[in-house]
């Protein structure tokens, strides 16, 4: 059986435990915070999520774990077989992460310490998100999927990313940013309301106080040094 190393507060854990899920394979949960020194041991640089498989094979980054899943069970895929196709929902992926997840990301600190980010970076955090929105205006068709009639590995990425958009980006802009991309608040919630995505998002509450917790022990062990 395969071992899921991480924590269910963490979106890029969550991408591919949704991945496993929707695709029945069977696996097993192993609780691990970033720069343990248990996740050395399967991550090269101490990053979640990382798998084992079976026989020993351990595997990080979220985007290759999916690549690496959808090649070794192809039943129930999340690409299309048309190359084109493959490539545009990589694309949609990879402009989710560039242009939505990580300027959001670059106001965690600020969220977690319960202060507003200096206005030099919310307005730096503000450009790229808006070329991410034109770019997902253009690239996203929600008919009724992300691209498309199929349901595909995009629709599960990003909808993770999105949870960092709203818990982030969002709340110290005081924009809501997946208004600006015309279908994706209602694609969004649909996403929301698939069973996977409610078992998702009811582990990584869960997690949340705990992750939480485990936080704010580093930021005193750093402000102790």
């Amino acid at each position: 059986m395969i071992t899921l190393h991480g924590f269910a507060a963490s979106n890029y854990y969550n991408i591919v435990k949704h991945a496993l899920l929707y695709k029945g394979i069977p696996f097993q949960e192993d609780l691990l915070y970033a720069g343990s020194d248990d996740l050395l041991t399967v991550s090269p640089v101490g990053k979640v999520p990382a798998i084992t498989m079976p026989d020993g094979f351990n595997l990080s980054e979220s985007n290759v774990i999916c690549d690496f899943l959808e090649e070794t069970y192809p039943e129930k895929p999340l690409y299309p077989t048309d190359a084109a196709e493959r490539a545009t929902v990589r694309q949609i992926m990879k402009i989710a992460e560039l242009y939505f997840e990580l300027p959001s990301r670059r106001l965690i600190p600020y969220v977690f310490s319960g202060t507003q980010a200096p206005n030099a970076v919310k307005e730096e955090v503000r450009q790229v998100l808006g070329r991410g929105i034109i770019a997902m205006n253009r690239l996203c068709q929600f008919s009724p999927w992300i691209a498309g009639e199929q349901f595909t590995m995009a629709d599960i990425y990003v909808h993770h990313v999105n949870t960092i958009v709203n818990a982030f980006g969002a709340t110290q802009l005081e924009w809501d940013v997946l208004a600006e991309v015309d279908g994706m608040k209602e694609w969004n919630k649909a996403m929301s309301e698939t069973d996977i995505a409610k078992s998702v998002q009811a582990d990584s509450q869960a997690n949340m106080p705990e992750f939480m917790q485990h936080v704010k022990a580093l930021i005193q062990a750093a402000n102790a040094k």
